[in-house]
């Protein structure tokens, strides 16, 4: 059975001071079942006013959050995990519905991770630590206090839209601040629930808040907000650049995930099986549109031919279908949009490049969704554009190289620094790969797996600040120094640089 969306977010799809409510814009906006073509929920979009209402929730219920003890927070978020897996199948039906992503990965990866994620963060909360104190000067103890920001401004992307979510507020909420989240206008489904959940577990209203409307509209608004004292963004470098820009002219602490083109880096030692299936799984996993996926391969030479002719040979076992259906492993794209834009680069790299296997919409049923061909291309320059954007889609390019100098460099040669992968039996080469590599994630021997105790996070334009794991506190609290006088002396010795003698 699909997720009733029209019946269950009736009362709109604005989640402020702890209930739905309509938009307020004028707009309406529709969510495309990607699968179909067909209308799966229509609403009307935030408007800046609803941003404002939103904010203004957020600031009211800031001072009793931020003043609850950590272990009441903890209690809290513990109970949130709770209603969370009572919830899991609803919310697993949902994000299939919205996204086109298959049952097998809502349910095994995104629902369970989101779970998991809310639990971590409930017992994180409760070692939010500063500094031992000390007497660094002599005649002072300080100490260091590790507090709260405010209100956060966060907006998420339309690919991971329950565990983006999920990411900007729970270490946010977890450290006592309070949140307004604005999510894609293709996907705000999963967001919707993740807030009513917060609600049920008791976090006060207020706390968690959803406004769900256009990037320059409701967007904009939120992150040149006033009284917004943090903005963190998930999505393209491109607009995370104007989301810096915006949020430069009020001075806002700024987090910024953004863009990647992940390397996936095979030495001559490695398995070229495991490779392979790690190549497939790596590039193709929600159809490709993942900032971290696999989509540059470089091969050492002794390999490349038959690491190719393997990867192809797996790429065409990848079964397309229905999102429900137990047998499908690859849904659609988000939209037909997106399906027209991958299948664009594709056409482009005819010229120059070799396309082995895919590259083309499939025919039938599916040809009413927005489902591509997983696509494996060989034989593109380094420089071209197939290597070097990002294309967010079922997409892997295959590139030779000769010594590991080489394949490092290749593997930098871009921009972008989000996450990386290196393949090889040998520790000591292994151990090269992940220094040298410039990720902020990098993997051996696999390419994918995220945990919660991890941090998630970029270099280069992939951007800066860290989602997940206790790194991401950084980003949601400010530090303060407290420093006492221990001498009750009136006049102390540094006072006579300014008046007086010794």
């Amino acid at each position: 059975m699909q997720f009733p969306a029209q019946e269950r977010f009736a009362a709109g799809a604005q989640f402020i001071a702890g209930r739905l409510t309509q938009g307020t814009s004028g707009a309406t906006h529709a969510v495309i079942d990607p699968a179909t073509g067909t209308e799966a929920y229509t609403y009307e979009l935030a408007g800046t006013d609803d941003v404002d209402a939103a904010v203004a929730a957020a600031r009211e219920a800031f001072p009793g959050w931020s003043g609850a003890t950590p272990g009441e927070r903890s209690d809290a978020l513990h109970r949130f995990a709770a209603v969370l897996a009572d919830h899991a199948d609803e919310l697993a039906r949902a994000e299939s519905l919205q996204c086109g992503k298959p049952l097998k990965l809502t349910r095994e990866f995104d629902v369970p991770g989101t779970i998991d994620n809310t639990a971590f963060f409930a017992g994180a909360a409760r070692h939010l630590q500063g500094q031992s104190a000390g007497e660094y000067s002599g005649d002072h103890t300080s100490y260091v206090r590790r507090e709260p920001i405010g209100v956060v401004g966060s907006i998420a992307p339309w690919n991971y839209p329950l565990q983006m979510a999920a990411w900007k507020i729970l270490p946010a909420i977890a450290a006592g601040n309070t949140i307004v989240l604005k999510p894609a206008e293709l996907t705000p489904l999963t967001s919707l629930l993740f807030a009513e959940a917060a609600t049920e577990a008791g976090i006060p209203d207020g706390v968690v808040n959803i406004v769900t409307g256009a990037g320059r509209v409701a967007g904009e608004h939120l992150v040149g907000h006033p009284d917004v004292a943090m903005t963190s963004f998930t999505g393209s470098t491109a607009v995370g650049k104007r989301v810096a820009e915006i949020a430069t002219a009020t001075v806002k602490r700024l987090h910024l995930e953004l863009g990647g083109k992940a390397p996936f880096v095979v030495f001559d030692d490695a398995d070229v099986e495991a490779a392979a299936n790690g190549a497939v799984a790596g590039a193709l996993i929600n159809t490709g549109q993942d900032c971290t996926a696999a989509t540059r391969a470089y091969v050492q030479r002794p390999l490349y031919e038959e690491f190719v002719e393997r990867t192809a040979a797996l790429m065409e076992t990848v079964r397309l279908g229905d999102p429900f259906a137990p047998g499908t492993d690859l849904g659609p794209l988000i939209s037909h949009a997106q399906r027209d834009r991958v299948a664009a680069f594709v056409d482009r790299a005819r010229s120059y490049a070799r396309v082995v296997t895919g590259g083309d919409v499939p025919g039938g049923d599916l040809a009413k969704g927005a489902y591509y061909l997983p696509t494996l291309v060989v034989d593109a320059p380094q420089g071209s554009e197939i290597v070097q954007s990002e294309i967010f889609g079922p997409v892997l390019v295959v590139l030779p190289f000769e010594t590991d100098e080489e394949g490092i460099r290749l593997a930098n040669d871009t921009p972008y620094g989000l996450a990386a992968s290196a393949w090889s039996r040998d520790v000591y080469r292994a151990n090269r790969a992940t220094r040298e590599i410039k990720a902020g994630c990098v993997w051996i021997n696999d390419h994918i797996p995220i945990i919660s105790e991890m941090p998630h996070g970029g270099y280069k334009q992939s951007g800066f600040g860290k989602d997940m794991s206790a790194y991401s506190f950084e980003e949601y609290t400010q530090i303060k120094h407290v420093m006492f006088d221990n001498t009750a002396v009136i006049r102390k010795n540094w006072h006579r640089t300014v008046f007086g003698d010794r």
